[in-house]
């Protein structure tokens, strides 16, 4: 895809970057931002030019309705580096795309394309040098949205602000994760906004995710709102489960996000010729595989964390140890994801831009 420059962008640019006081080996996700950040107003029923100028606070008031009525999305993606010191977005086009989705479930107006993306690309050359070196590190972007109108009646904003910040990471989890399989807990309901990338869907996991952590684990597997006999997100990412040879994952629905992760996953794993099935799985079928020795891996596929291998779960107080596999899929689909970010594959599918 290419990208044609038709905005105005205002820019404004710090006076000395912050660069060098930033230890890149010691980086915590989300914690460093990049010099500069975009901000796009929605004001008297259009959006305006974006600006894009130093980061720094901003001002809310407190009557804002985002901070009552929790009107928010946001998304995640990543800036890699290549060997030539090129920087590539990945499958940006399907982030735009789901970024407007949450927008419309939320009764937000949509963002342009050309504020997105020539925003996004503006503030990428501008802060290019944040994007980290090392493979499997990169450039984690966070486009948001949230109604900033002030007053407090319960009703749409009529006026929002669209932000875009950079932030230099490494891996989001370090090592393979242990699970618990939710009995009581929910992370989405039917007919909900759990496909949509919602800022209180992540609210709402805290809670629980919490308790899970009290109990040594690292994440959940949520599973579905009516009977909690299907299982459907680990945590934050989609998830993968590998039977025998067969890799398995939920269809998406209003409860499960249409992750780009997930999907990149899924054409990799058809495109190497191994088998998929996107079906409903339960909870019974897992524990069976568990203890038949047919359930060979699961790992969770986003953004974020790109791939995350699972080293056992836990459900009804009892824990399944999962087998260390050759062969894993988990690892294969990971370098396969990291290659083509990193401009080390050839990329036959279209995904990546260069920046």
């Amino acid at each position: 895809m290419q990208q044609h420059n038709t905005l105005p962008i205002e820019i404004k640019p710090v006076k000395s970057s912050n660069i060098d006081q930033v230890d890149f080996d010691n980086l915590s996700f989300g914690n460093v931002f990049t010099d500069h950040m975009l901000t796009c107003d929605y004001v008297d029923g259009k959006w305006q030019n974006p600006v894009i100028e130093p980061y720094g606070t901003i001002t809310i008031s407190p009557g804002a309705r985002v901070l009552h009525y929790g009107q928010a999305i946001f998304e995640g993606m990543k800036a890699y580096r290549d060997e030539q010191d090129d920087i590539w977005l990945f499958r940006p086009e399907e982030n735009f795309l789901r970024f407007n989705k949450s927008s419309v479930r939320l009764a937000i107006p949509e963002v342009p394309r050309e504020v997105f993306f020539e925003g996004l690309l503006a503030l990428l050359n501008l802060d290019k040098n944040w994007c980290p070196k090392d493979y499997g590190d990169s450039l984690y972007i966070r486009p948001f949205v949230f109604g900033s109108q002030v007053g407090v009646s319960a009703a749409p904003s009529s006026s929002y602000k669209f932000m875009i910040l950079l932030c230099p990471v490494k891996a989001y989890y370090k090592g393979d994760i242990k699970v618990l399989v939710a009995e009581h807990y929910s992370r989405a309901a039917n007919g909900g906004v759990g496909a949509a990338k919602a800022a209180g869907n992540y609210g709402a996991q805290f809670y629980p995710t919490n308790l899970a952590k009290e109990s040594g684990y690292d994440q959940i597997i949520w599973t579905d709102d009516c009977s909690h006999h299907y299982l459907e997100e680990a945590g934050t990412m989609n998830v993968f489960f590998r039977i025998n040879d067969t890799l398995i994952t939920a269809p998406t629905s209003d409860r499960i996000l249409d992750g780009v992760t997930r999907k990149s996953v899924i054409a990799l794993a058809q495109r190497d010729g191994l088998p998929v099935e996107v079906r409903k799985i339960t909870v019974s079928e897992l524990i069976d595989a568990a203890k038949n020795k047919s359930l060979k891996e699961i790992f969770g596929a986003g953004t974020a964390a790109v791939i995350s291998p699972v080293s056992g779960f836990g459900y009804k107080n009892e824990y399944y140890d999962l087998p260390k596999v050759e062969d894993s899929y988990a690892k294969r689909m990971k370098k396969s994801l990291l290659d083509i970010q990193h401009n080390k594959a050839e990329d036959t599918f279209g995904w990546t831009l260069k920046v």
